[in-house]
């Protein structure tokens, strides 16, 4: 087998002619297209989806982010023949289509054909002027890769190998539990254990709905199985007297509440990512994929392997997150701080509409560290950018300036810290949060990813 991969020398005029209209970041047509953009443009594109669709829910973005992923890793994993598929390490998944042997194949159009099949299946609900727009971006991209190539059956045959990858891991997802969950993201029937510390609908709520969203997410399939099989955080047992660990939890939001620096309520707006509004936080982490790509430029065969990564992490993290969340019903800094400590108390940000413990920002955040400091090594500077051109928010005087990391792993921290300043988590949800997604992020890492890196015992 022959890769074609090359190196890309053509003007951006071409795309920027079969993308009028489409701009989620203009400066791709600005500058020369490089194996890396069919990488980049196709998660900005799977982004702009996720956030311009209707029944957007951090939930199942994970999901959708967990396959995309994948198939852009699968597209391309035979570019390279030190790379290993996933085909057989995860759940369930026993075999996905290979190429022909003897035969060329340009990976970027396998690539760009995957993403585009893959994208606009999981969130066939979308709109028609979005399909649209992935239609757009598909052609663009196969417009300028095809000057490059001369033989138009390698064309041919690569897009059909794509798009049979991207086919045989969409027949997989369907099988998961959580296929089309945007049909079902509120449970208005479901009956609430009645219980002291247990979770209750919000009054001051982030979403329009005071129903518990996906309160059966948990039990959907885990791209790893022994993501499934991973020990429940324990929280701290519900104890109203104030010298109690569970009241201090309670008592140290309240604190933090009333001595919000500018800085954190900055934290606590930036890193909210409410669905109905922005790409979810697992959008955000895949935004920050983006970020580290674009700072390493790794090839293309890692690029796809970051996503696929960081994808399966999100998706993984939450499915787990929300088996716990309902397992365990926890109430919110909201319930009980009127109650036992000032009966005039209100959080800093709304409530969502599920139970706290543990904090899904917190482990979806510390999976995205833990592989991308596997993969990149903890100390690289990002400059996340992702909300910079909001409209300022008026009712909590904030602006959306971007924000500079030094670490992975300082992103997650304060990922994890503003939901705290938020007044939606105690201490205990984000230290929970935190050690299951790295836990989760780690069990990732330990999957083949490079063959010359696997030692038979």
């Amino acid at each position: 087998m022959k890769s074609s991969i090359k190196s890309l020398d053509i003007l951006n005029g071409i795309v920027a002619v079969a993308l009028v209209g489409f701009c989620i970041s203009c400066q791709f047509f600005q500058k020369k297209i490089t194996e890396q953009d069919y990488a980049t443009r196709w998660s900005d594109m799977a982004l702009y989806i996720t956030k311009n669709t209707p029944g957007n829910s951090p939930t199942y973005a994970s999901r959708c982010l967990g396959y995309i992923g994948l198939t852009m890793y699968e597209s391309v994993v035979h570019s390279d023949d030190t790379y290993a598929s996933m085909s057989g390490q995860l759940d369930s998944l026993s075999s996905l289509p290979m190429p022909e042997s003897n035969q060329s194949y340009d990976w970027l159009i396998s690539l760009n054909a995957s993403q585009a099949y893959i994208i606009k299946t999981l969130y066939k609900q979308t709109s028609d002027d979005n399909k649209t727009k992935i239609d757009s971006l598909e052609n663009a991209l196969l417009e300028a890769r095809s000057v490059n190539i001369t033989d138009p059956q390698i064309t041919k045959r690569s897009i059909a190998y794509g798009r049979a990858v991207a086919e045989k891991i969409l027949e997989w997802s369907k099988t998961d539990g959580g296929n089309e969950g945007y049909f079902n993201n509120f449970d208005k029937k479901r009956v609430y254990p009645q219980k002291l510390g247990g979770w209750q609908p919000p009054l001051y709520s982030q979403s329009f709905s005071r129903s518990p969203l996906h309160p059966d997410w948990g039990k959907n399939r885990t791209f790893l199985l022994v993501n499934h099989k991973i020990v429940a955080p324990k929280p701290i047992p519900f104890d109203s007297v104030p010298q109690s660990e569970y009241y201090q939890q309670f008592l140290a939001v309240y604190r933090q509440r009333n001595a919000l620096s500018q800085q954190q309520k900055e934290a606590a707006v930036w890193w909210g990512d409410d669905p109905d509004e922005t790409v979810t936080p697992p959008g955000h982490s895949y935004y920050i994929a983006t970020l580290v790509i674009k700072k390493i430029n790794p090839p293309l065969i890692k690029c796809a392997e970051t996503y696929a990564r960081v994808g399966m992490g999100v998706a993984d993290a939450f499915t787990n997150c929300w088996k716990w969340k309902y397992q365990f019903f926890t109430e919110r800094p909201n319930t009980f701080i009127p109650k036992y400590i000032d009966k005039f108390w209100e959080s800093f940000w709304p409530d969502p509409p599920f139970p706290a413990f543990p904090s899904g920002h917190a482990i979806q955040a510390a999976a995205t560290a833990t592989v991308l400091g596997n993969l990149y090594g903890n100390s690289i500077t990002i400059v996340d950018d992702l909300h910079v051109g909001r409209k300022p928010d008026g009712l909590r005087h904030v602006e959306f300036k971007a924000r500079t990391f030094n670490a992975l792993w300082d992103i997650a921290n304060e990922v994890a810290n503003s939901r705290f300043y938020g007044g939606i988590h105690t201490p205990m949800d984000n230290d929970a949060g935190l050690q299951k997604g790295k836990e989760i992020g780690e069990n990732i890492n330990s999957l083949i990813w490079q063959k010359s890196l696997y030692k038979k015992e």
